[in-house]
C-alpha cells in the first residue's frame, strides 16, 4: 500500500482507527487529571499521592510503549493495536472500582501499559502504510488525536464527572475497546512488515532491543531519545497540573479553566494537523524549531508573564493557543522517527525511544509539588519552556529525512 500513488478505502480505513486510538488513548491518560480533586475527596488522598499515581502511570507508558513495540514487531501492527486498546481501557475500567491508594495505581498502571503501546504501533501502521509523500501529514494528522482526546476529558473530566461521580466516569469510559471489533473486521496488516516479517518473526524479541545498542543504530537511538525526552518533559510540565493552575492559582471558575484547556488544545489540534504540511514543505528540522519556539514563546507568557499579559483583555488566551500549537511538533516524531529506524526494529525503536521518554516523566508531577510548596505552580509549569526551547535546538543534530522510502526491499 505504501507504493500507491493514491491514498483508496484501506488507507483511510487505517488512519480513523489508529487515530480513535490514539483519541481514546491520551483521553484516558489524562482524564485522571481532572479527577484530582474528586479523588481527594473521596478517598482522602494527598497530592503528593496523586502526584505519585500519575507519575507511576506515566512510568507505565514507557514500560508499555517498550513490550508493545517489540511485540509489533513480532506479530504484527493490526494485532498489537488491538491489544494495547483493549488493555488501557480495561486500566480505566478498574479504576471505577477503586478502593485505596494501592488499588488506584496498580489500576493505572495497566492503564499506563496500553496507552504506551498504542502511540508506537498507531504511527508505524501509518507510516509503513501510506505512500512516502504524505508519511509526515498523516503521521501528524494521527496526532490530532491527542488534542482531542483531551478536550473529550476536560469536558468529561470537568462538566459531566461532577454531576455523575468518579467512579460512573471511568466506566463509562470502557466504550473505546468497541473500536477493537471494527479493527478486527476491516484493518489489512502492515504490506511493509507482511514482506519483511520472514527477517525477524521467529527472533527472540529481546534481539530487537539489542539492536538499538549496536554500532549501527546507537547513536542515532539516543539522539532521538535526548530528543524525545525534551520534548515529552515540555509537554507534561505543562499539562500535568495545568487545570489545577489555571483553576485554584489564577483563579479561574471551573467553566472557565475548562474553557482554557479546550482553547489550548484547539491550539494543539492545528498544531498537529499543521506540522505536516509545513515538515513537508521545508523539512523536519525547521519544522521542529518553529513550533518547539512558539509553546516555549506561549508557556512563559502564561505562567510567568501572566499578571502583565492579562492587563491586556483577553490577551492571555492569545498565548494559551499558541502554547498549544506549538506543541504541533508532537505531530513529527512519528514519522522521523519511522525514517531514521529499518523496518525489523522500527516498531520496536519507535515504542521504546518514545515511551522511554514519557516513562520519565514519572518525577515531573513531582517536581512541580515540590516547586509548588517552596513557590507556586507558575514556576514549575514554566519549567516547559526550556525544554521546549531545547526540542528546536537540538534537532539539528539530526540528518534531514524527508522522502525517505521505508520499504528496504524496494527500490526507491
Amino acid at each position: 500500500m505504501n507504493q500507491q500513488t493514491k491514498l483508496d478505502k484501506q488507507h483511510y480505513k487505517i488512519f480513523a482507527l489508529s487515530w480513535a486510538g490514539w483519541v481514546f488513548d491520551f483521553y484516558d491518560l489524562v482524564l485522571f487529571t481532572f479527577l484530582v480533586s474528586q479523588l481527594q475527596t473521596s478517598l482522602n488522598f494527598s497530592a503528593e499521592m496523586l502526584s505519585l499515581c500519575l507519575g507511576i502511570s506515566l512510568f507505565a507508558t514507557g514500560l508499555g510503549g517498550i513490550i508493545f513495540g517489540a511485540l509489533g514487531d513480532k506479530y504484527g501492527r493490526k494485532t498489537i493495536l488491538q491489544w494495547t486498546i483493549i488493555i488501557y481501557s480495561l486500566g480505566t475500567l478498574l479504576s471505577a472500582f477503586s478502593w485505596s491508594f494501592y488499588s488506584l495505581v496498580i489500576f493505572r498502571f495497566i492503564t499506563g501499559l496500553g496507552v504506551g503501546g498504542e502511540w508506537a504501533t498507531g504511527q508505524t501502521y501509518i507510516n509503513e502504510t501510506f505512500p512516502d509523500k504524505l508519511r509526515a501529514k498523516f503521521g501528524a494528522f494521527m496526532q490530532s488525536g491527542a488534542p482531542v482526546g483531551v478536550i473529550l476529558a476536560s469536558i468529561v473530566g470537568g462538566l459531566v464527572s461532577p454531576v455523575i461521580g468518579w467512579r460512573l466516569t471511568f466506566l463509562i469510559s470502557i466504550l473505546p475497546a468497541l473500536t477493537v471489533i471494527y479493527i478486527r473486521k476491516n484493518l489489512n496488516e502492515s504490506d511493509v512488515w507482511i514482506q519483511n516479517k520472514d527477517q525477524y518473526i521467529n527472533k527472540n524479541i529481546f534481539h530487537e532491543f539489542k539492536q538499538l545498542l549496536t554500532k549501527e543504530h546507537r547513536k542515532i537511538f539516543l539522539i532521538s531519545l535526548v530528543l524525545c525526552i525534551f520534548g515529552m518533559s515540555a509537554y507534561w510540565f505543562t499539562y500535568s497540573w495545568l487545570p489545577t493552575y489555571l483553576s485554584q492559582e489564577r483563579g479561574l471558575a471551573i467553566v472557565g479553566s475548562t474553557f482554557g484547556i479546550i482553547l489550548i488544545q484547539c491550539g494543539d489540534f492545528t498544531g498537529y494537523t499543521t506540522f505536516g504540511f509545513v515538515a513537508e514543505k521545508i523539512g523536519r528540522r525547521p519544522a521542529f524549531t518553529i513550533y518547539s519556539f512558539t509553546m516555549a514563546l506561549g508557556i512563559a507568557m502564561i505562567t510567568l508573564c501572566w499578571n502583565q499579559v492579562q492587563q491586556i483583555p483577553d490577551l492571555i488566551f492569545v498565548f494559551m493557543f499558541l502554547t498549544g500549537f506549538g506543541t504541533g511538533y508532537f505531530g513529527g516524531f512519528g514519522s522521523l522517527f519511522s525514517e531514521l529506524f529499518p523496518t525489523k526494529i522500527r516498531n520496536t525503536a519507535v515504542g521504546t525511544v518514545f515511551n522511554l521518554a514519557r516513562g520519565a516523566q514519572f518525577v515531573t508531577p513531582v517536581i512541580i509539588t515540590l516547586v509548588a510548596t517552596y513557590f507556586d505552580l507558575s514556576y514549575g509549569i514554566a519549567i516547559a519552556a526550556v525544554f521546549a526551547f531545547l526540542v528546536g535546538i537540538w534537532i539539528w543534530v539530526f540528518p534531514e529525512t524527508k522522502g525517505t522510502c521505508l520499504n528496504e526491499l524496494d527500490k526507491c
